[in-house]
């Protein structure tokens, strides 16, 4: 069963003739790998942008949103899903599995403190491998659950703070004993600049891309993100396998052709030196750089970096080392076999980007086109969430998911401690399992909380969140925000939303594929009614794809 995303985005006009933008080198699919690289080196020139923008390029529009791909314009220039090169073995994949939170008692630990994350990496890689019939690893509930759409409130036009905080408490699905609690930040889609992208293209173009769901899915994957650029942006391209090569330099976003002929010309071979290639494509985006604007690398590989430093310890120091400069990076993996997950996910955390994986053609345009602006721009930096909850009616409770996302509670209100980013759109779903707070209530903590001191009070909130922020356009020394949403008792409800429902469904699965201790009661039957029966206006059909996704892993057994 194929789960690749099913889109009905509306018909719109596009920046260039789509058969243009989406026919593919054949030679792509069935190149060879060499020792050096050559093939990427005979390619690898630096070729300047023409003087004039090609026929029938768009005129720049003030909003800087994307303009989505028709159904009928979206043809695959592959059949999906992509040819297998052999019998399925993940055993060459790596992935960081985090110890998963346990319940603790709110008497001793009242804070619960992590940072927020909006990569989807694990869902779509989840996916692939039900797909291929493999027990799922690198499971992150968090990330299966901020895959989707939430219809949460977006903060007004205008508004003091760029997100909103929606909350929900109802029954535990998996736990009829302990209520769930839902929190909901919704970021602002209003995109914070219009100075235009200066972003490179960091490609690995190493002999292990030498697959059809690799390099080629690559290069028409950025062929997309191509199209959704004008004559603000700049565009560098920078490919590495044993060395690394500048293929464009600063070519304006509205040359098309150029830059997907670039990307199309690109052939795979060598060793991979990933290091002197993010050296190198930092280089280029300071140089480059736009003040105001929108400073990034995009990375696009599948991890299996083998030349110079190559621990996930050693290319985090390096990322951490530039973070500074204001400019950010987003991870894109590609591939199977040996898909570095846990390689990945640690630059982009550490890097102050996010991290998606793609496996068809249909989910880059997901992430590269109809999320551009959660993407590209961030409007709210080093977000952190603090919760605190209340003895008198949670007696323990837990974080289900961001398990290699939390932080020490004294982190919340220290500016150096670095934190998710958030962009233009994106929105963080947290869900909390809690514990009704027995008839003797319960000793709290002194430290000048707000619903204990060293007795329990009468308030009858659930908890309050607390979410501390920075203006991106503050730098990394900017002094940071606090805002406060009480979650009252008015929170709970007998008849949840059809959000409640849907992303309880996807963190239920998320239970019972991780193996969760914590799984009570939960089955995929529970988690595929209730996700069946909260659909929605569902304009992609991501959700029902999430139905048929439950099915198929049943079917594993």
């Amino acid at each position: 069963m194929n789960l690749a995303p099913r889109r009905t985005a509306p018909t719109v006009p596009l920046m260039v003739p789509l058969a243009a933008a989406l026919s593919v080198v054949l030679a792509l699919a069935g190149c060879t790998a060499d020792d050096g690289g050559s093939g990427a080196a005979e390619e690898a020139t630096s070729l300047s942008a023409p003087d004039a923008a090609p026929d029938g390029a768009p005129a720049p529009d003030a909003a800087r949103a994307p303009e989505a791909l028709s159904d009928e314009a979206f043809v695959p220039p592959y059949p999906e899903p992509y040819p297998e090169p052999g019998p399925v073995d993940p055993a060459g994949e790596e992935y960081d599995d985090s110890p998963e939170s346990p319940f603790l008692d709110v008497a001793t630990s009242p804070l619960s403190t992590f940072s927020a994350d909006v990569d989807t990496a694990s869902y779509s890689n989840l996916r692939r491998q039900v797909n291929q019939g493999v027990a799922p690893e690198g499971v992150r509930i968090e990330e299966l659950v901020n895959y989707f759409d939430y219809d949460y409130d977006a903060p007004a036009a205008g508004a003091e703070h760029p997100f909103s905080v929606t909350t929900e408490v109802a029954r535990a699905p998996w736990n009829p004993e302990h209520q769930l609690a839902m929190v909901g930040v919704q970021a602002t889609e209003a995109v914070p600049t219009s100075e235009g992208n200066n972003i490179v293209f960091l490609l690995d173009v190493s002999g292990s891309m030498d697959e059809p769901n690799k390099l080629p899915l690559l290069a028409e994957s950025f062929a997309l993100l191509v199209e959704q650029l004008d004559e603000r942006d700049r565009v560098s391209i920078v490919t590495y396998a044993g060395d690394n090569r500048v293929v464009a330099d600063s070519v304006p976003g509205s040359e098309h052709g150029v830059l997907v002929d670039h990307l199309r010309s690109l052939r795979a071979g060598g060793s991979t030196g990933g290091a002197a290639g993010l050296t190198t494509a930092y280089e280029l985006a300071e140089k480059n750089f736009v003040e105001g604007g929108n400073n990034r690398v995009i990375l696009a590989t599948d991890g299996d970096f083998n030349v110079g430093p190559s621990s996930p310890q050693e290319l985090t120091t390096l990322v951490e080392a530039e973070r500074a400069s204001g400019v950010y990076v987003s991870v894109l993996g590609f591939g199977m076999y040996n898909l570095k997950d846990s390689m990945m996910e640690a630059i982009a955390v550490h890097g102050n980007g996010n991290y998606a994986y793609i496996d068809t053609l249909a989910e880059a345009r997901k992430v590269l086109v109809d999320e551009f602006g959660s993407t590209m721009f961030v409007v709210a930096q080093d977000l952190k969430l603090q919760v605190e909850l209340n003895p008198a009616t949670v007696g323990s409770y837990r974080l289900i998911g961001y398990d290699n996302r939390r932080l020490a509670d004294e982190d919340f209100d220290d500016d150096t401690k670095d934190a998710g980013d958030v962009g233009a759109g994106h929105s963080v779903t947290a869900f909390y399992e809690l514990v009704p707070a027995g008839s003797d209530g319960g000793k709290g903590s002194d430290g000048g909380l707000k619903y204990s001191d060293r007795e329990v009070g009468t308030s009858d909130d659930f908890m309050t969140v607390h979410v501390r922020y920075k203006s991106p356009d503050g730098g990394v020394s900017a002094a940071s925000t606090e805002v406060e949403f009480p979650v009252g008792a008015a929170a709970y409800t007998t008849a949840p939303s059809a959000d409640f429902e849907f992303a309880s469904a996807v963190a239920e699965l998320g239970l019972i594929a991780t193996g969760s201790e914590y799984r009570a009661e939960a089955n995929l039957d529970g988690a595929r009614t209730r996700a069946a029966g909260a659909l929605g206006a569902d304009p992609y059909g991501l959700r029902a794809e999430f139905v048929d996704l439950v099915d198929a892993y049943r079917e594993m057994g």
